[in-house]
């Protein structure tokens, strides 16, 4: 009676995936850092992308960005199916930012913040511009800032001025 041996995958390596479908840690990574699952052949909605790099933190929250004409590209709005290709530059609006995006990976797998970075590249400019954005927010936060509600001789002044007008 012969023994199998004790290899849990008769698969080599580089070609072993989890339940997910992602490459298993181990298996030959591109000079980029990509790994094999992230090629140019790869294809993968637009939502999706928008969820492995990290924009948003659900799909569903990806998916409801794009129907709400958060996302376009070329100046028009986009679909959640839309397959994205490299080079391609997206305009994204999260919030209160505002980025402009260029498309440099594939990725359906949601992985860490740094490799999720390598699946897009910021231009300069909407970085310039956000950066200035957030710096007139945040002086202009300053201001708003009080000592807590109105003393009687502060109330007796606004009556006063709402009895003007």
């Amino acid at each position: 009676m012969t023994t199998a041996p004790a290899t849990r995958c008769a698969r080599p390596a580089e070609f072993r995936r989890d339940r997910r479908g992602a490459t298993i840690a181990g298996s030959p990574t591109r000079e980029n850092g990509l790994s094999d699952q992230q090629n140019a052949d790869d294809k993968v909605r637009l939502d999706k992308w928008l969820w492995a790099a990290r924009f948003y933190k659900t799909r569903a929250l990806a998916k409801a960005a794009i129907e709400g004409g958060k996302v376009h590209q070329g100046g028009e709005r986009c679909k959640p199916s839309r397959e994205p290709r490299i080079g391609e530059a997206y305009v994204i609006r999260t919030g209160f930012d505002e980025r402009t995006v260029v498309v440099r990976a594939l990725s359906g797998v949601r992985r860490g913040a740094p490799e999720a970075q390598a699946l897009y590249e910021e231009t300069e400019e909407s970085r310039v511009r956000r950066e200035a954005a957030a710096a007139q927010r945040k002086a202009g936060a300053v201001g708003l800032q009080t000592d807590g509600r109105p003393s009687k001789k502060q109330r007796r002044d606004i009556s006063r001025f709402r009895d003007l007008y």
